[in-house]
């Protein structure tokens, strides 16, 4: 199988190649020629499998310069014990006709651990199938997740170095101190002075300059990527949307066959996207349910096809999501048309005026798979207060987000399909906001807090997050935006 660039569809490389590569150097992001159906028969065989079985076969398909034994082997190191459930992601039963699939039972706690405990084995591998001798520099943009999570994936990996770049006052008091007190020999941290469409922006920007690249290449270097523009980052997360379906289906919630619906809390569009890549597929996936927070550029665009950035930007409690720029719209863009030069046309018209909007055509064929929703900071508060009282379960405040925004889809559409809520973090990444949501007002400092949740809410904070009490902190630079090439060469001297 073949993978080209949404900007330029003559391009054509292998699975190997664009996962080493990352982005494509005329800045767009490689995609699949074609999404290979699933094979008569494979989903009802994948039901009573487990998740690394799961995760071989599935990725199998897209990945053909890959051994089952490669495949087998990656997935039983990236799936193991740093997991604190042999399910891995199990699906919770919440209400009826309401799952819950909770993604951050891995090392960091967060949604991002089903890509990143993954793509380390997958890029050094396509290292030694490319041939590539020189050591893979990658360059990561977080809103908050992703940093720690490709931090923690790649920490002394052979021929590996990873430099990190967070928006300053952009991410919860946890996810900051799990990204600066990371250790590891081969690992950068530095926050930017800005928010995360800045770090976004600077990376691509970095990415894409000539005299950099040349620099890096003459001390044995050359860039890569851990965010969701790789494909080595989305590949996996189709795994968990199949898997939450055959979850489904074993546990007698729905019978094979039978549509859902996933609601999805979004920023970069690349959780979505994976959803998405699953329908194509074959998954019975009737819609996917795109919730955004205050920051909703994307819930616009999908009701009315215009994307414009040129908002007011807002911090809110749910910082994944904080994000005005979504990368991975670009390959939905391409898919729907299935047009370079259209892509091409919308991106210069995004980087120019920070706006543009799809053709009629374009804008149906998004109606016919997506819905789209909003909710406030206080909407998502009530919601974490009410479904612990009345169901006993404490969720995020991303998870919030998307809960409050398929409860109000179900009141506008009467849809009573099936829905899996995908629960992307864990509730103690954000002690101050859930706390506060349940109405306490005096927060204990540090980490602390966590206890501090504990106790209110009789659950158990996750034991990589207690580790953090007393942890060194290792990072403590910062930059300006316009400085961030100056601090990956400075790291890579």
């Amino acid at each position: 199988m073949y993978y080209l660039s949404t900007r330029d569809a003559s391009l054509r490389k292998t699975a190997a190649e664009v996962i080493v590569q990352g982005l494509s150097r005329d800045g767009g992001l490689f995609t699949p020629v074609e999404f290979p159906k699933l094979p008569e028969g494979m989903l009802e065989e994948l039901i009573s499998a487990d998740y690394r079985q799961r995760a071989k076969r599935i990725m199998k398909l897209y990945l053909e310069d890959f051994t089952e034994e490669e495949l087998a082997d990656f997935a039983a190191k990236a799936y193991g014990d740093q997991f604190d459930t042999r399910a891995v992601a199990p699906v919770y039963h919440l209400t009826e006709g309401t799952e819950v699939l909770e993604l951050w039972h891995g090392p960091t706690c967060a949604f991002k651990d089903m890509a990143l405990q993954m793509l380390p084995y997958l890029l050094t591998a396509s290292l030694r199938k490319t041939g590539e001798e020189k050591t893979a520099c990658i360059l990561v943009a977080t809103s908050g997740d992703t940093g720690k999570a490709a931090l923690e994936g790649f920490c002394d990996v052979d021929h590996t170095k990873i430099l990190v770049f967070y928006p300053k006052d952009g991410v919860s008091d946890i996810q900051k101190l799990q990204m600066v007190t990371q250790k590891g020999d081969n690992v950068g941290v530095c926050a930017v002075i800005g928010n995360f469409d800045d770090a976004q922006t600077g990376v691509k920007k970095i990415f894409s300059d000539v005299e950099i690249r040349k620099t890096l290449e003459e001390r044995g270097l050359f860039l890569s990527s851990a965010n969701s523009i790789n494909w080595g980052r989305i590949l996996p997360q189709v795994v968990y949307y199949i898997s939450a379906y055959c979850d489904l289906c074993r546990d007698g919630r729905i019978k094979l066959g039978d549509p859902v619906n996933f609601c999805v809390p979004t920023g970069n569009f690349g959780n979505i996207l994976a959803g998405y890549f699953a329908k194509l597929m074959g998954l019975p996936v009737k819609t996917l349910i795109c919730a955004s927070n205050a920051n909703n550029v994307l819930t616009d665009f999908l009701k009315d096809g215009v994307y414009d950035r040129n908002r007011e930007f807002y911090t809110t409690s749910s910082p994944s999501m904080d994000i005005l720029i979504s990368s991975n719209l670009e390959r939905l863009l391409y898919l729907l048309s299935g047009s370079d030069e259209e892509v091409r046309g919308y991106m210069d018209c995004l980087s120019k005026s920070g706006r543009y909007e799809v053709s009629g055509e374009l804008k149906a064929r998004i109606h016919e798979v997506f819905a789209a929703g909003w909710c406030s900071d206080e909407a998502a508060g009530e919601a974490i207060a009410k479904l612990f009282g009345t169901e006993g379960y404490l969720m995020d405040t991303h998870t919030a987000v998307a809960y409050t925004v398929l409860e109000n889809y179900r009141k506008e559409t009467g849809d009573d399909t099936t829905t899996v809520v995908v629960s992307t973090a864990s509730p103690y990444k954000f002690c101050s906001s859930v706390l506060s949501a349940m109405g306490v007002t005096e927060l204990r400092p540090g980490t602390e807090i966590l206890s501090q949740l504990e106790e209110k809410t009789r659950t158990t904070a996750p034991a990589p997050l207690k580790g953090l009490a007393g942890r060194e902190v290792r990072f403590t630079g910062q930059t300006e935006k316009e400085n961030m090439p100056q601090v990956v060469l400075d790291m890579l001297s």
